[in-house]
């Protein structure tokens, strides 16, 4: 598999206001060197040691997502550097990204992240809950963090219209809060969704952000951990 390739071709389908997130996690230094030769400079990661890890040795001019779930524990090692993280989920988590933030005089931006899916096993916020953080007194405290749209990962299944409609209800979520509570900030303007065997209908639906990673580096590698 040519990665170099995959991102070439990939980038070139898309349209002008979406942006590929290439997922990186779990692949090696030298994959993401190769994607790197092709022109692409945004890439994601699940797991922030492992994010932290490749920073240190990758070059500086990438922007790295955080496109897993992320504990408050495991802030600390990404909030020197990371450009974006997808997966906010709870006011808890949003204040320790700022807390952790504020200790490397940064504004870190933010994703909102939605359960549109069947599967009870994805995370995500209902739009009750994440409006009851907007209009909580904590929110607008927060000086060291950005909520800059809204993340969702629609259901696994071939039924793609089942899809279409999961990501046309993010899209509405992303619509509402933009003119209920972020009416006249452009910087609320990103709406990650899309994978790589539906980041095509989530772009039809609106999508700004496609985090694709089979497409590009092949099927995931994992490896044991003691």
């Amino acid at each position: 598999m040519n990665i170099r390739e995959n991102i070439i071709h990939i980038a070139s389908t898309l349209p002008a206001g979406v942006r590929l997130v290439a997922v990186s996690k779990t692949k090696p230094a030298a994959c993401i060197e190769e994607a790197y030769a092709g022109g692409q400079r945004v890439f994601g990661e699940n797991r922030p040691q492992e994010m932290a890890a490749k920073y240190q040795v990758l070059p500086k001019d990438i922007e790295w997502h955080l496109i897993g779930q992320l504990q408050e524990k495991n802030v600390k090692y990404i909030a020197s550097f990371v450009s974006l993280i997808h997966s906010v989920d709870s006011l808890r988590l949003l204040e320790k990204i700022d807390k952790e933030a504020a200790k490397h005089d940064r504004r870190i931006d933010c994703l909102l992240e939605f359960h549109i899916a069947e599967e009870a096993t994805k995370s995500g916020l209902t739009l009750e809950e994440a409006e009851a953080l907007l209009r909580s007194d904590i929110y607008p405290a927060l000086k060291h963090v950005r909520l800059v749209g809204v993340m969702g990962i629609a259901t696994y299944t071939d039924d793609r219209e089942q899809i279409r409609r999961e990501f046309r209800h993010l899209h509405d979520i992303f619509v509402h809060l933009r003119e209920t509570y972020f009416a006249g900030e452009d910087s609320f303007k990103e709406l990650s969704m899309g994978m790589s065997g539906d980041y095509d209908l989530a772009i039809e639906e609106g999508s700004t952000l496609v985090r694709i990673g089979t497409a590009i580096f092949g099927e995931r590698e994992y490896h044991k951990t003691n």
